[in-house]
């Protein structure tokens, strides 16, 4: 069995990534586990009506929408809001990683991790631009 040689630094960067992802889920978590007790408990008792589809709301289709609805209170918009999170999450990881490769000046793992967040990023905001 052969024991990896990783550095203290590497392995606190390493627990860092991994508490930021763990606090983005739980984060995610608690706010769409509110908002849905909460539109629950003002619209649990509705019959849905199946007969006629309504695409979802202008105001959910942007992030600045979702943060305008959830400050008007909206509880559709705390639930959108976790989902941003959660969307959020791994790529502010991958952001974070980028900052570490540069601080360890190793190109090829930052030249293929602009290319993930470049995808990523675009497959985002692609949409809006």
């Amino acid at each position: 069995m052969v024991k990896s040689r990783r550095s203290t630094s590497e392995q606190r960067f390493e627990q860092f990534l991994g508490n930021l992802l763990r606090i983005g889920v739980i984060i995610s978590t608690a706010l769409v586990l509110i908002g849905g007790t909460l539109y629950l408990i003002r619209h649990g008792t509705e019959a849905p009506n199946y007969q006629f589809f309504r695409g979802e709301l202008p105001e959910f289709r942007s992030p600045s929408g979702v943060v305008k609805s959830v400050e008007s209170g909206r509880r559709r918009g705390i639930i959108q809001l976790g989902l941003l999170v959660l969307i959020a999450t791994p790529v502010i990881r991958v952001a974070c990683s980028l900052f570490a490769y540069v601080r360890q000046r190793d190109f090829t793992y930052i030249i293929v991790t602009l290319i993930v967040l470049f995808g990523l990023l675009y497959s985002l905001i692609g949409g809006y631009i």
